[in-house]
């Protein structure tokens, strides 16, 4: 199947055979990492535009890594030091940007519809690296790629989505993905941090985090959240012995998640941020039409 998706904005409307695309896709690009020369023109003459208006370490250096070895031109715009702190409107940051005519924005923002906003206005294709409390595709997408290299399949495992659900772009995207995929997806956590509406995405819940979370009164206290929820070497007993234990980042040690269980055999957090780059190699070669690496 040919990917004819002008935009990646979303995961609620991505059909399983196009997330299969991007996934055999990704897997085929990982090769270009163990090159030499990490270069391939697949995308020559192409640019791409990461426009970040919110701070970020593994998604903005995985897309500027990801454009640069498929050779097109990347540039970096940040909000702080632009015209956005001098009083310029999103849409008209935007819109300039796209009168330089890049093929590409990758585009991160605090407020959850941003992307789709300027998909609708902009020619050039956009992807969604995260919009507020809303979704993040490509998290998702490499991690259904971590999971698929370490199980060999997708359909019929059970995953449980641990933490505050409720401002979890994340665990929306990978909800959205994995109940496509065929994947059971239980989700748990304090039931402050659960969404009402959350079994209506066709998941489980288990009232068995960020640490902006701790200080909206959501939960007593951080010892108290790691004491319930967290995952140690304790809770990990419990656990199938080929249970994958996987983490977006930043990792909040000793609260979410004991070192001990962030640098075990079952860890695969570092894969996650490998596959991240490959995932959004693909993701740019399928939207900017490049030719096969």
């Amino acid at each position: 199947m040919a990917w004819t998706r002008k935009d990646l904005v979303s995961m609620q409307d991505i059909e399983a055979t196009e997330i299969g695309e991007v996934l055999d896709t990704a897997e085929s690009m990982k090769e270009i990492a163990t090159r030499e020369i990490k270069k391939v023109p697949t995308l020559r003459g192409k640019t791409v535009v990461n426009l970040f208006y919110e701070a970020s370490t593994r998604t903005r250096t995985s897309f500027e890594i990801a454009g640069k070895w498929l050779s097109a031109d990347v540039i970096n715009f940040s909000a702080s030091g632009s015209s956005a702190e001098k009083g310029e409107s999103f849409l008209d940051t935007a819109r300039n940007i796209e009168a330089m005519s890049p093929d590409v924005v990758v585009v991160r923002h605090k407020a959850a519809g941003g992307p789709a906003l300027l998909a609708r206005h902009l020619r050039c294709s956009v992807i969604n690296a995260g919009d507020g409390a809303h979704e993040h595709p490509t998290q998702a997408l490499l991690d259904l790629l971590t999971i698929r290299e370490k199980k060999g399949h997708l359909e019929g495992l059970n995953v449980t989505i641990v933490g505050d659900i409720t401002h979890s772009r994340v665990a929306r995207s990978n909800i959205y993905a994995m109940r496509r995929m065929g994947m059971t997806v239980t989700v748990a956590g304090p039931p402050t941090l659960i969404p009402p509406a959350c079994q209506e995405l066709g998941v489980k819940v288990s009232h068995r985090l960020q640490h902006e979370r701790m200080t909206g009164g959501f939960i007593p206290s951080l010892r108290e959240y790691s004491r319930v929820w967290g995952l140690g070497l304790d809770r990990l007993q419990h656990c199938r012995p080929d249970v994958l234990i996987m983490h977006p980042g930043p990792v909040n040690r000793g609260i979410e998640i004991s070192p001990e269980v962030a640098d075990s055999q079952y860890s695969v957090i570092l894969d996650q941020v490998t596959n991240g780059v490959a995932v959004r190699m693909a993701v740019l070669y399928l939207l900017a039409g490049g030719k096969a690496a």
